[in-house]
């Protein structure tokens, strides 16, 4: 009789546990990070124009899918194209300058040139050393070996720092130093005191740890798949940050602590997946790149460059990774990545971010992350994604409630190329947003300081709300009072759209077919009222 009351009283408290549990909430406050910030960690592999690639397409493709950065190797600083990358940086695309595989004594001299070349142009973000080793070994000295890898990491370090060019720019590590034969104390971006390794204490290799932590180790789909490959820690599933800097994968040789990891700077220079039939569709290839760049970026990874731009077409294998195919033909993860970076758009960090206090509800599923970003003209852009892909038939249903309601939400979602940049939804004077979670990003657009429509009934009032601005597609005016004209004039004060009579509601004004620049957006009440809004089109 004990033993079916112990029995009993055991599983009420279960029965318990798990209704406090299903009515559980998450409650954060978080201070918003610049979205310029995040944008500017977006990356991808090229050649840029070799290996098949034309400059002209590289161009084409960073317009479109809005990444801000290029690895690309420059080992020989005489073959440079300053105007390529004059052309990139007009789109806002800078590059990490890569040695590329294996290297030579000589190496060391092109590569400083090349980097200065690019550091002149205002293109460069950092130096990186060997690409993989363990594949490409170093020759250095006459010699082929894993001290040659060593000590040339441990020259060029010297001789960037060195150079009254270069001295400020970041030096990331070779990769996949995981791999070295004997202790040469590569898992250390500096040797510390007392690490007994084969190179002296206080050798300087990098500034950042430098990884190529590819998410897929099998062919099945995992929840959580890109967020845990981005765990800095020795949790990580993958070849990521602790096999290489914490213990070895090759030889468990110790490295940093699981508490050091955590605020070690790094970077990912190479992470994708090739498209299977069965398992890696092109759709489940687009959704895993954009939570790849939000689970790296919230995990603390400053830069993650997908590999690849576009497929090899100089060499077999493994030819599925790209945005666009051999023929720039884009697949759905080019779709999704254009639309993401669209929604979020800014040119400048905001110098003073704001903080945002909302709920999630029901009890937070496991394979749901946030991320809350501000453009510099104050919108809140909090992202909320999923990572559901191992049992992906079934969506968690969350609730956002947010302390006091909001004047307009706009909802988002990148991956639903029916709608592209539009919203999917957008609510008036809300405080809770329902989103149903599976794969996909949600990004909530909140502007603090817009008022509800019912505001605009005041006279003082603004005569209309209008969003998203910067726009690319879509303007919207929300009034709730008719509007006797609308008038859009470009900075030559020439007339390009105009509307009468503008009934009370929400007016989509569209924007695609303007060029790029500033515009300035007039409104006529009905009350001889006048007020002008500055428009950016992207």
């Amino acid at each position: 009789m004990r033993l079916l009351n112990r029995y009993r009283t055991m599983m009420l408290m279960f029965l318990l546990l798990n209704i406090i549990k299903a009515f559980a909430v998450d409650r954060v406050t978080a201070t918003a990070i610049p979205a310029n910030n995040f944008l500017n960690s977006i990356g991808v592999n090229s050649s840029i124009n070799s290996r098949g690639e034309s400059i002209t397409q590289t161009l084409v493709c960073a317009e479109y899918l809005g990444f801000r950065w290029i690895r690309s190797g420059i080992p020989d600083g005489t073959n440079l194209r300053p105007i390529h990358f004059k052309w990139l940086l007009q789109r806002n695309v800078r590059v990490s300058a890569s040695i590329g595989n294996g290297t030579t004594m000589t190496d060391i001299d092109n590569f400083v040139t090349g980097a200065k070349t690019l550091a002149g142009l205002g293109s460069l973000i950092a130096l990186e050393g060997p690409n993989e080793p363990n594949n490409w070994m170093v020759t250095y000295n006459g010699e082929k070996s894993w001290n040659a890898t060593a000590l040339w990491q441990r020259d060029v370090y010297a001789a960037v720092k060195a150079d009254p060019v270069l001295k400020d720019y970041p030096v990331w590590s070779l990769t996949e130093g995981g791999a070295e034969s004997l202790n040469y104390g590569l898992q250390f971006l500096t040797i510390p005191t007392g690490a007994n390794t084969l190179m002296a204490d206080g050798t300087k290799y990098a500034d950042v740890a430098c990884c190529h932590n590819y998410f897929s180790t099998s062919t099945r789909r995992l929840d959580n798949q890109l967020w845990n490959a981005a765990d800095p820690s020795s949790a990580c599933p993958v070849d990521g940050l602790y096999k290489e800097f914490g213990k070895t994968w090759a030889n468990g040789f110790q490295g940093y602590s699981d508490a050091d990891l955590l605020t070690l700077p790094k970077v990912t220079t190479e992470t994708g997946v090739t498209i299977d039939i069965l398992n890696y569709t092109e759709k489940f290839q687009g959704l895993m790149y954009l939570s790849t760049y939000l689970s790296q970026f919230k995990r603390g990874w400053e830069y993650t460059a997908m590999y690849i731009l576009r497929d090899r077409s100089d060499e077999g294998g493994n030819q599925t990774f790209g945005f666009y195919k051999p023929d720039y033909t884009p697949r759905l993860s080019a779709h999704y990545l254009h639309n993401f970076t669209s929604i979020l758009a800014d040119t400048s960090s905001i110098q003073s971010p704001s903080q945002l206090t909302y709920t999630i509800s029901p009890a937070r599923p496991t394979t749901v992350h946030e991320l809350l970003l501000q453009k510099n003209n104050g919108t809140l852009m909090l992202v909320i994604w999923g990572e559901k892909f191992a049992n992906n038939s079934t969506a968690d249903n969350i609730t956002v409630d947010f302390d006091t309601p909001l004047g307009v939400v706009n909802v988002y979602n990148p991956t639903d190329t029916t709608v592209g940049t539009k919203p999917v939804a957008t609510y008036s004077n809300v405080s809770s947003i329902p989103l149903s979670m599976l794969n996909n990003p949600y990004i909530l657009e909140i502007n603090p300081t817009t008022t509800s429509l019912q505001d605009v009934k005041n006279e003082n009032a603004t005569l209309a709300i209008v969003y998203p601005n910067p726009v690319e597609d879509f303007l919207i005016i929300k009034n709730i009072n008719e509007l006797k004209k609308v008038e859009l004039f470009d900075l030559a004060a020439k007339n390009v759209l105009q509307l009468s009579n503008v009934s009370a509601g929400s007016t989509n004004l569209d924007l695609s077919h303007l060029q790029k620049g500033s515009y300035l957006l007039k409104l006529a009440g009905t009350n001889n009222k006048v007020e002008t809004h500055k428009i950016i089109k992207l």
